[in-house]
């Protein structure tokens, strides 16, 4: 990697990152940490307001943002990949948002890098099965609620057929038995619960904040099923 792809790949992950250390960047770039710091001051001199803090690494200050001009082949072919399996894994609303940001990264390339992932597109596609069932749409407002920590109002059919309403925190998604599941805590049954998503037939935000005090994390969850 040369000095300029490196220099673009460390703005990339300072920006991606609230703080980035030292040692992080060397491995990632398999340079020194004198050779990145050496870097990081040459970002600085033209303009990129970079800051550091001893307990935690570096960062950029807020307000900064800098769009990447180029991708390489490589990176440009997996965008694509993953958007296409999103016409099989994910809903309506999310592969829009995803288009939407393809279209984004596709404006701030050549037109002859542009050109490629076009062709590229057109040739990849997700075959779905006529009975296969996509989620129910909700997927976005959930990622929206785990993020933000809004509790969430559902109506949930569970196996039996049966019908409920639900006051739900939700704590995370993974994909398991073909379809999405949504873990999350239930003030009905005052314990965690895995709802499949696609049987999720209404879902509003409550605008409310998490009631419960902790939370487990999302991989703990999952370990304790072992």
């Amino acid at each position: 990697m040369n000095r300029i792809d490196r220099l673009m790949g460390v703005l990339t992950t300072l920006q991606s990152k609230r703080y980035v250390s030292l040692d992080h960047l060397a491995n990632k770039y398999e340079v020194s940490t004198r050779t990145v710091y050496r870097d990081l001051k040459a970002l600085g001199e033209i303009g990129v307001p970079i800051d550091f803090d001893d307990q935690k690494g570096y960062s950029i200050l807020q307000g900064f943002f800098l769009p990447p001009v180029s991708l390489s082949t490589e990176e440009a072919n997996a965008i694509i990949l993953v958007a296409s399996l999103s016409e099989r894994f994910t809903d309506s609303g999310t592969q829009k948002h995803i288009e939407n940001a393809l279209n984004k990264i596709k404006a701030v390339l050549r037109s002859s890098e542009r050109l490629k992932i076009d062709q590229l597109q057109s040739q990849i596609r997700i075959y779905n099965r006529s009975e296969e069932q996509l989620p129910s749409g909700y997927l976005s407002p959930i990622q929206k609620a785990i993020s933000e920590k809004e509790i969430l109002q559902i109506e949930y059919c569970n196996n039996k057929g049966e019908i409920s309403q639900r006051e739900i925190e939700a704590i995370g998604l993974t994909f398991y038995s073909n379809q999405w599941h949504l873990i999350a805590w239930c003030w009905k049954r005052k314990e965690y619960r895995d709802f499949k998503v696609k049987q999720i037939s209404k879902l509003s935000s409550q605008q409310e904040v998490f009631r419960k005090p902790e939370h487990y994390d999302m991989n703990d969850y999952l370990k304790s099923l072992h």
